[in-house]
């Protein structure tokens, strides 16, 4: 099916048709991704591990009298393994079907409809070409309203990255603008509409490109309130000049390139050890206990078991 008939369905809609069609890791998948799945025929990636050669989305970065041509490219991918859903009795596939809650009878997709309730049982239906018609002025476009110095922007409004690449008119219009930000140390703040929704996001400079990282609306950020937080604890000198120390013991520059998802390792090592036959031993989780610490004595015992570490 082709990706722009895709765009139109929603996120569920597209899982529903990557599991007819069986396609590998979607319980992972976001949007873009299912749409870049089902539109390859259901077919995995098989160079998971470079950029996507498909753009999701294609427009321009406007500012000012300013607009140079790109296309997005998702920067992310998830690698969770993902597992399918059996019968305990027999392990075959459990299959989903689309049933009308009137007839009980499966619906074909050309016959499913959108439809918003605004009551109990109530909904008002829009077709394709009514939701076309309200698609936001930044549909095609990435807006470009101010600048900004990056340590403004709180990262919990961090959504998703995408690659930005230039078409090949725009390159050099695109290399201005990414040295131009590179050397203000800012970040540029727009709106942008992707799959039907329309997202904050900034643009940012990173390794000589352009990343947009698509963001959520004030709205959509809950509030912090916890009542335990409302009491203010006596903190001692003491233990803020140890708390201090084990920071500064602990920081180093960051490298992802250490770290390792372990889980999934250990997941992906009993699935082998499964496929070989072998069994595998379940040990009884020690249940977590609440012990009350003494905190500085803690923190003396932290600090010292880290520079034994280091020195070692």
């Amino acid at each position: 099916m082709a990706a722009k008939t895709l765009e139109k369905l929603s996120k569920s809609e597209l899982y529903e048709r990557a599991q007819a069609a069986d396609v590998p890791g979607r319980s992972q998948m976001d949007k873009d991704e299912l749409i870049d799945a089902l539109s390859d025929g259901g077919r995995e990636s098989k160079s998971r591990s470079s950029t996507s050669k498909r753009s999701i989305w294609n427009g321009a970065i406007t500012f000012g009298l300013i607009t140079i041509p790109v296309g997005l490219y998702t920067a992310t991918e998830d690698r969770d393994v993902s597992f399918h859903l059996l019968s305990g009795k027999d392990e075959s596939r459990i299959e989903y079907k689309r049933v009308s809650t009137k007839t009980g009878r499966e619906v074909e997709w050309d016959d499913i409809v959108k439809g918003y309730e605004y009551e109990k049982g109530k909904y008002v239906v829009f077709t394709p070409e009514e939701l076309e018609q309200i698609a936001p002025e930044s549909a095609r476009s990435i807006d470009v309203v101010q600048f900004v110095d990056e340590s403004e922007v709180d990262p919990i409004y961090f959504e998703k990255s995408y690659y930005v690449a230039p078409t090949d008119v725009a390159v050099k219009a695109y290399e201005l603008f990414v040295r131009a930000l590179t050397e203000s140390g800012r970040v540029a703040l727009g709106k942008v509409a992707i799959r039907e929704k329309e997202r904050l996001c900034i643009l940012r400079a990173r390794d000589g490109m352009l990343v947009l990282e698509t963001m959520k609306w004030p709205d959509e950020i809950r509030q912090a309130e916890f009542e335990q937080l409302e009491k203010k604890p006596r903190v001692s000198a003491q233990e803020l000049k140890m708390a201090r120390q084990l920071i500064d013991q602990l920081t180093g520059d960051f490298d992802p390139k250490v770290f390792e998802d372990s889980y999934r390792r250990r997941l992906e090592e009993a699935i082998q050890a499964k496929i070989e036959g072998n069994e595998i031993t379940v040990n009884p989780a020690e249940a977590p206990t609440e012990k009350v610490v003494d905190l500085l004595e803690a923190l003396k015992a932290s600090v010292a078991e880290t520079k034994t570490r280091r020195s070692a």
